[in-house]
């Protein structure tokens, strides 16, 4: 029996969902939610094979949801989301199914389960392309305590490499999130943060003045009166963002 948990913020699209599963007795519906928060919930509470995941959704997205899932189950979203989403799915091998959804379509998407079960690898890599996509890159979703927060973007004093994780240091304090500094550096706004070390991503908004600290090596001041190393690449990227 495949344990499956139906994600989506519409009744009727889970409705459907459950209609069609009715000639697929080998999956059972064992919870359905109607945001991420009550995805996750379920998630932890039910740890199913399959869900059904919706990516527009209130309060946080099916992407961001997803993110914060660490035993990740195999995923078939649902969605009426762009193009580009869909070509990361094809090329990434993990199922979609195009609002409204069509009963052929959906059992063929129930064939290929059986190969398609605990593919983490595949689900990590459309997560990855879809935060390329400029709808994903204007907030950060962390879970801290077992409490999920929305930063938005403009919230983040700085980032800063830690291990397997990225501390994001915000007007709020510090979150971490387990992603690179190459993932932030490419889905972040290039006019508003720039990575000035190896280390070290700023907002440009959060600067008030750079120094020379010795020959060749600068320092700069943010508002929240921290001071960072800025490498030789790094003053070179930040003089243009500035202007200077």
């Amino acid at each position: 029996m495949i344990r499956t948990i139906l994600i989506d913020d519409e009744p009727l699209a889970r409705d459907i969902v459950k209609y069609y599963l009715a000639d697929h007795p080998e999956i059972e519906v064992v919870a359905e939610c109607c945001d991420g928060f009550e995805g996750l919930k379920a998630i932890h509470m039910h740890k199913p094979d399959l869900i059904f995941l919706d990516i527009q959704m209130p309060k946080i997205s099916g992407f961001e949801m997803l993110e914060l899932v660490e035993d990740k189950p195999a995923v078939i979203f649902t969605t009426a989301f762009d193009e580009y989403a869909i070509k990361a799915f094809e090329v990434n091998a993990v199922d979609y199914l195009l609002k409204p959804i069509d009963q052929l379509r959906f059992d063929a998407a129930i064939k290929k389960l059986p190969s398609r079960l605990n593919q983490k690898d595949n689900t990590e890599a459309v997560l990855a392309a879809a935060a390329l996509s400029p709808a994903q890159n204007n907030r950060v979703v962390v879970k801290k305590e077992g409490v999920i927060k929305i930063i938005p973007t403009g919230d983040i004093n700085y980032l800063e490499a830690d291990d397997d994780y990225v501390k994001l240091s915000t007007v709020d304090g510090v979150f971490y999130k387990n992603k690179t500094m190459n993932y932030f550096e490419q889905t972040l706004d290039s006019n508003s943060f720039i990575r000035i070390h190896r280390s070290y991503i700023i907002n440009l908004a959060q600067v008030t003045k750079i120094e020379l600290k010795e020959k060749d090596s600068y320092v700069v001041l943010l508002k929240s009166d921290i001071w960072l190393p800025v490498s030789k690449t790094g003053y070179v990227k930040l003089k243009a963002a500035l202007g200077l």
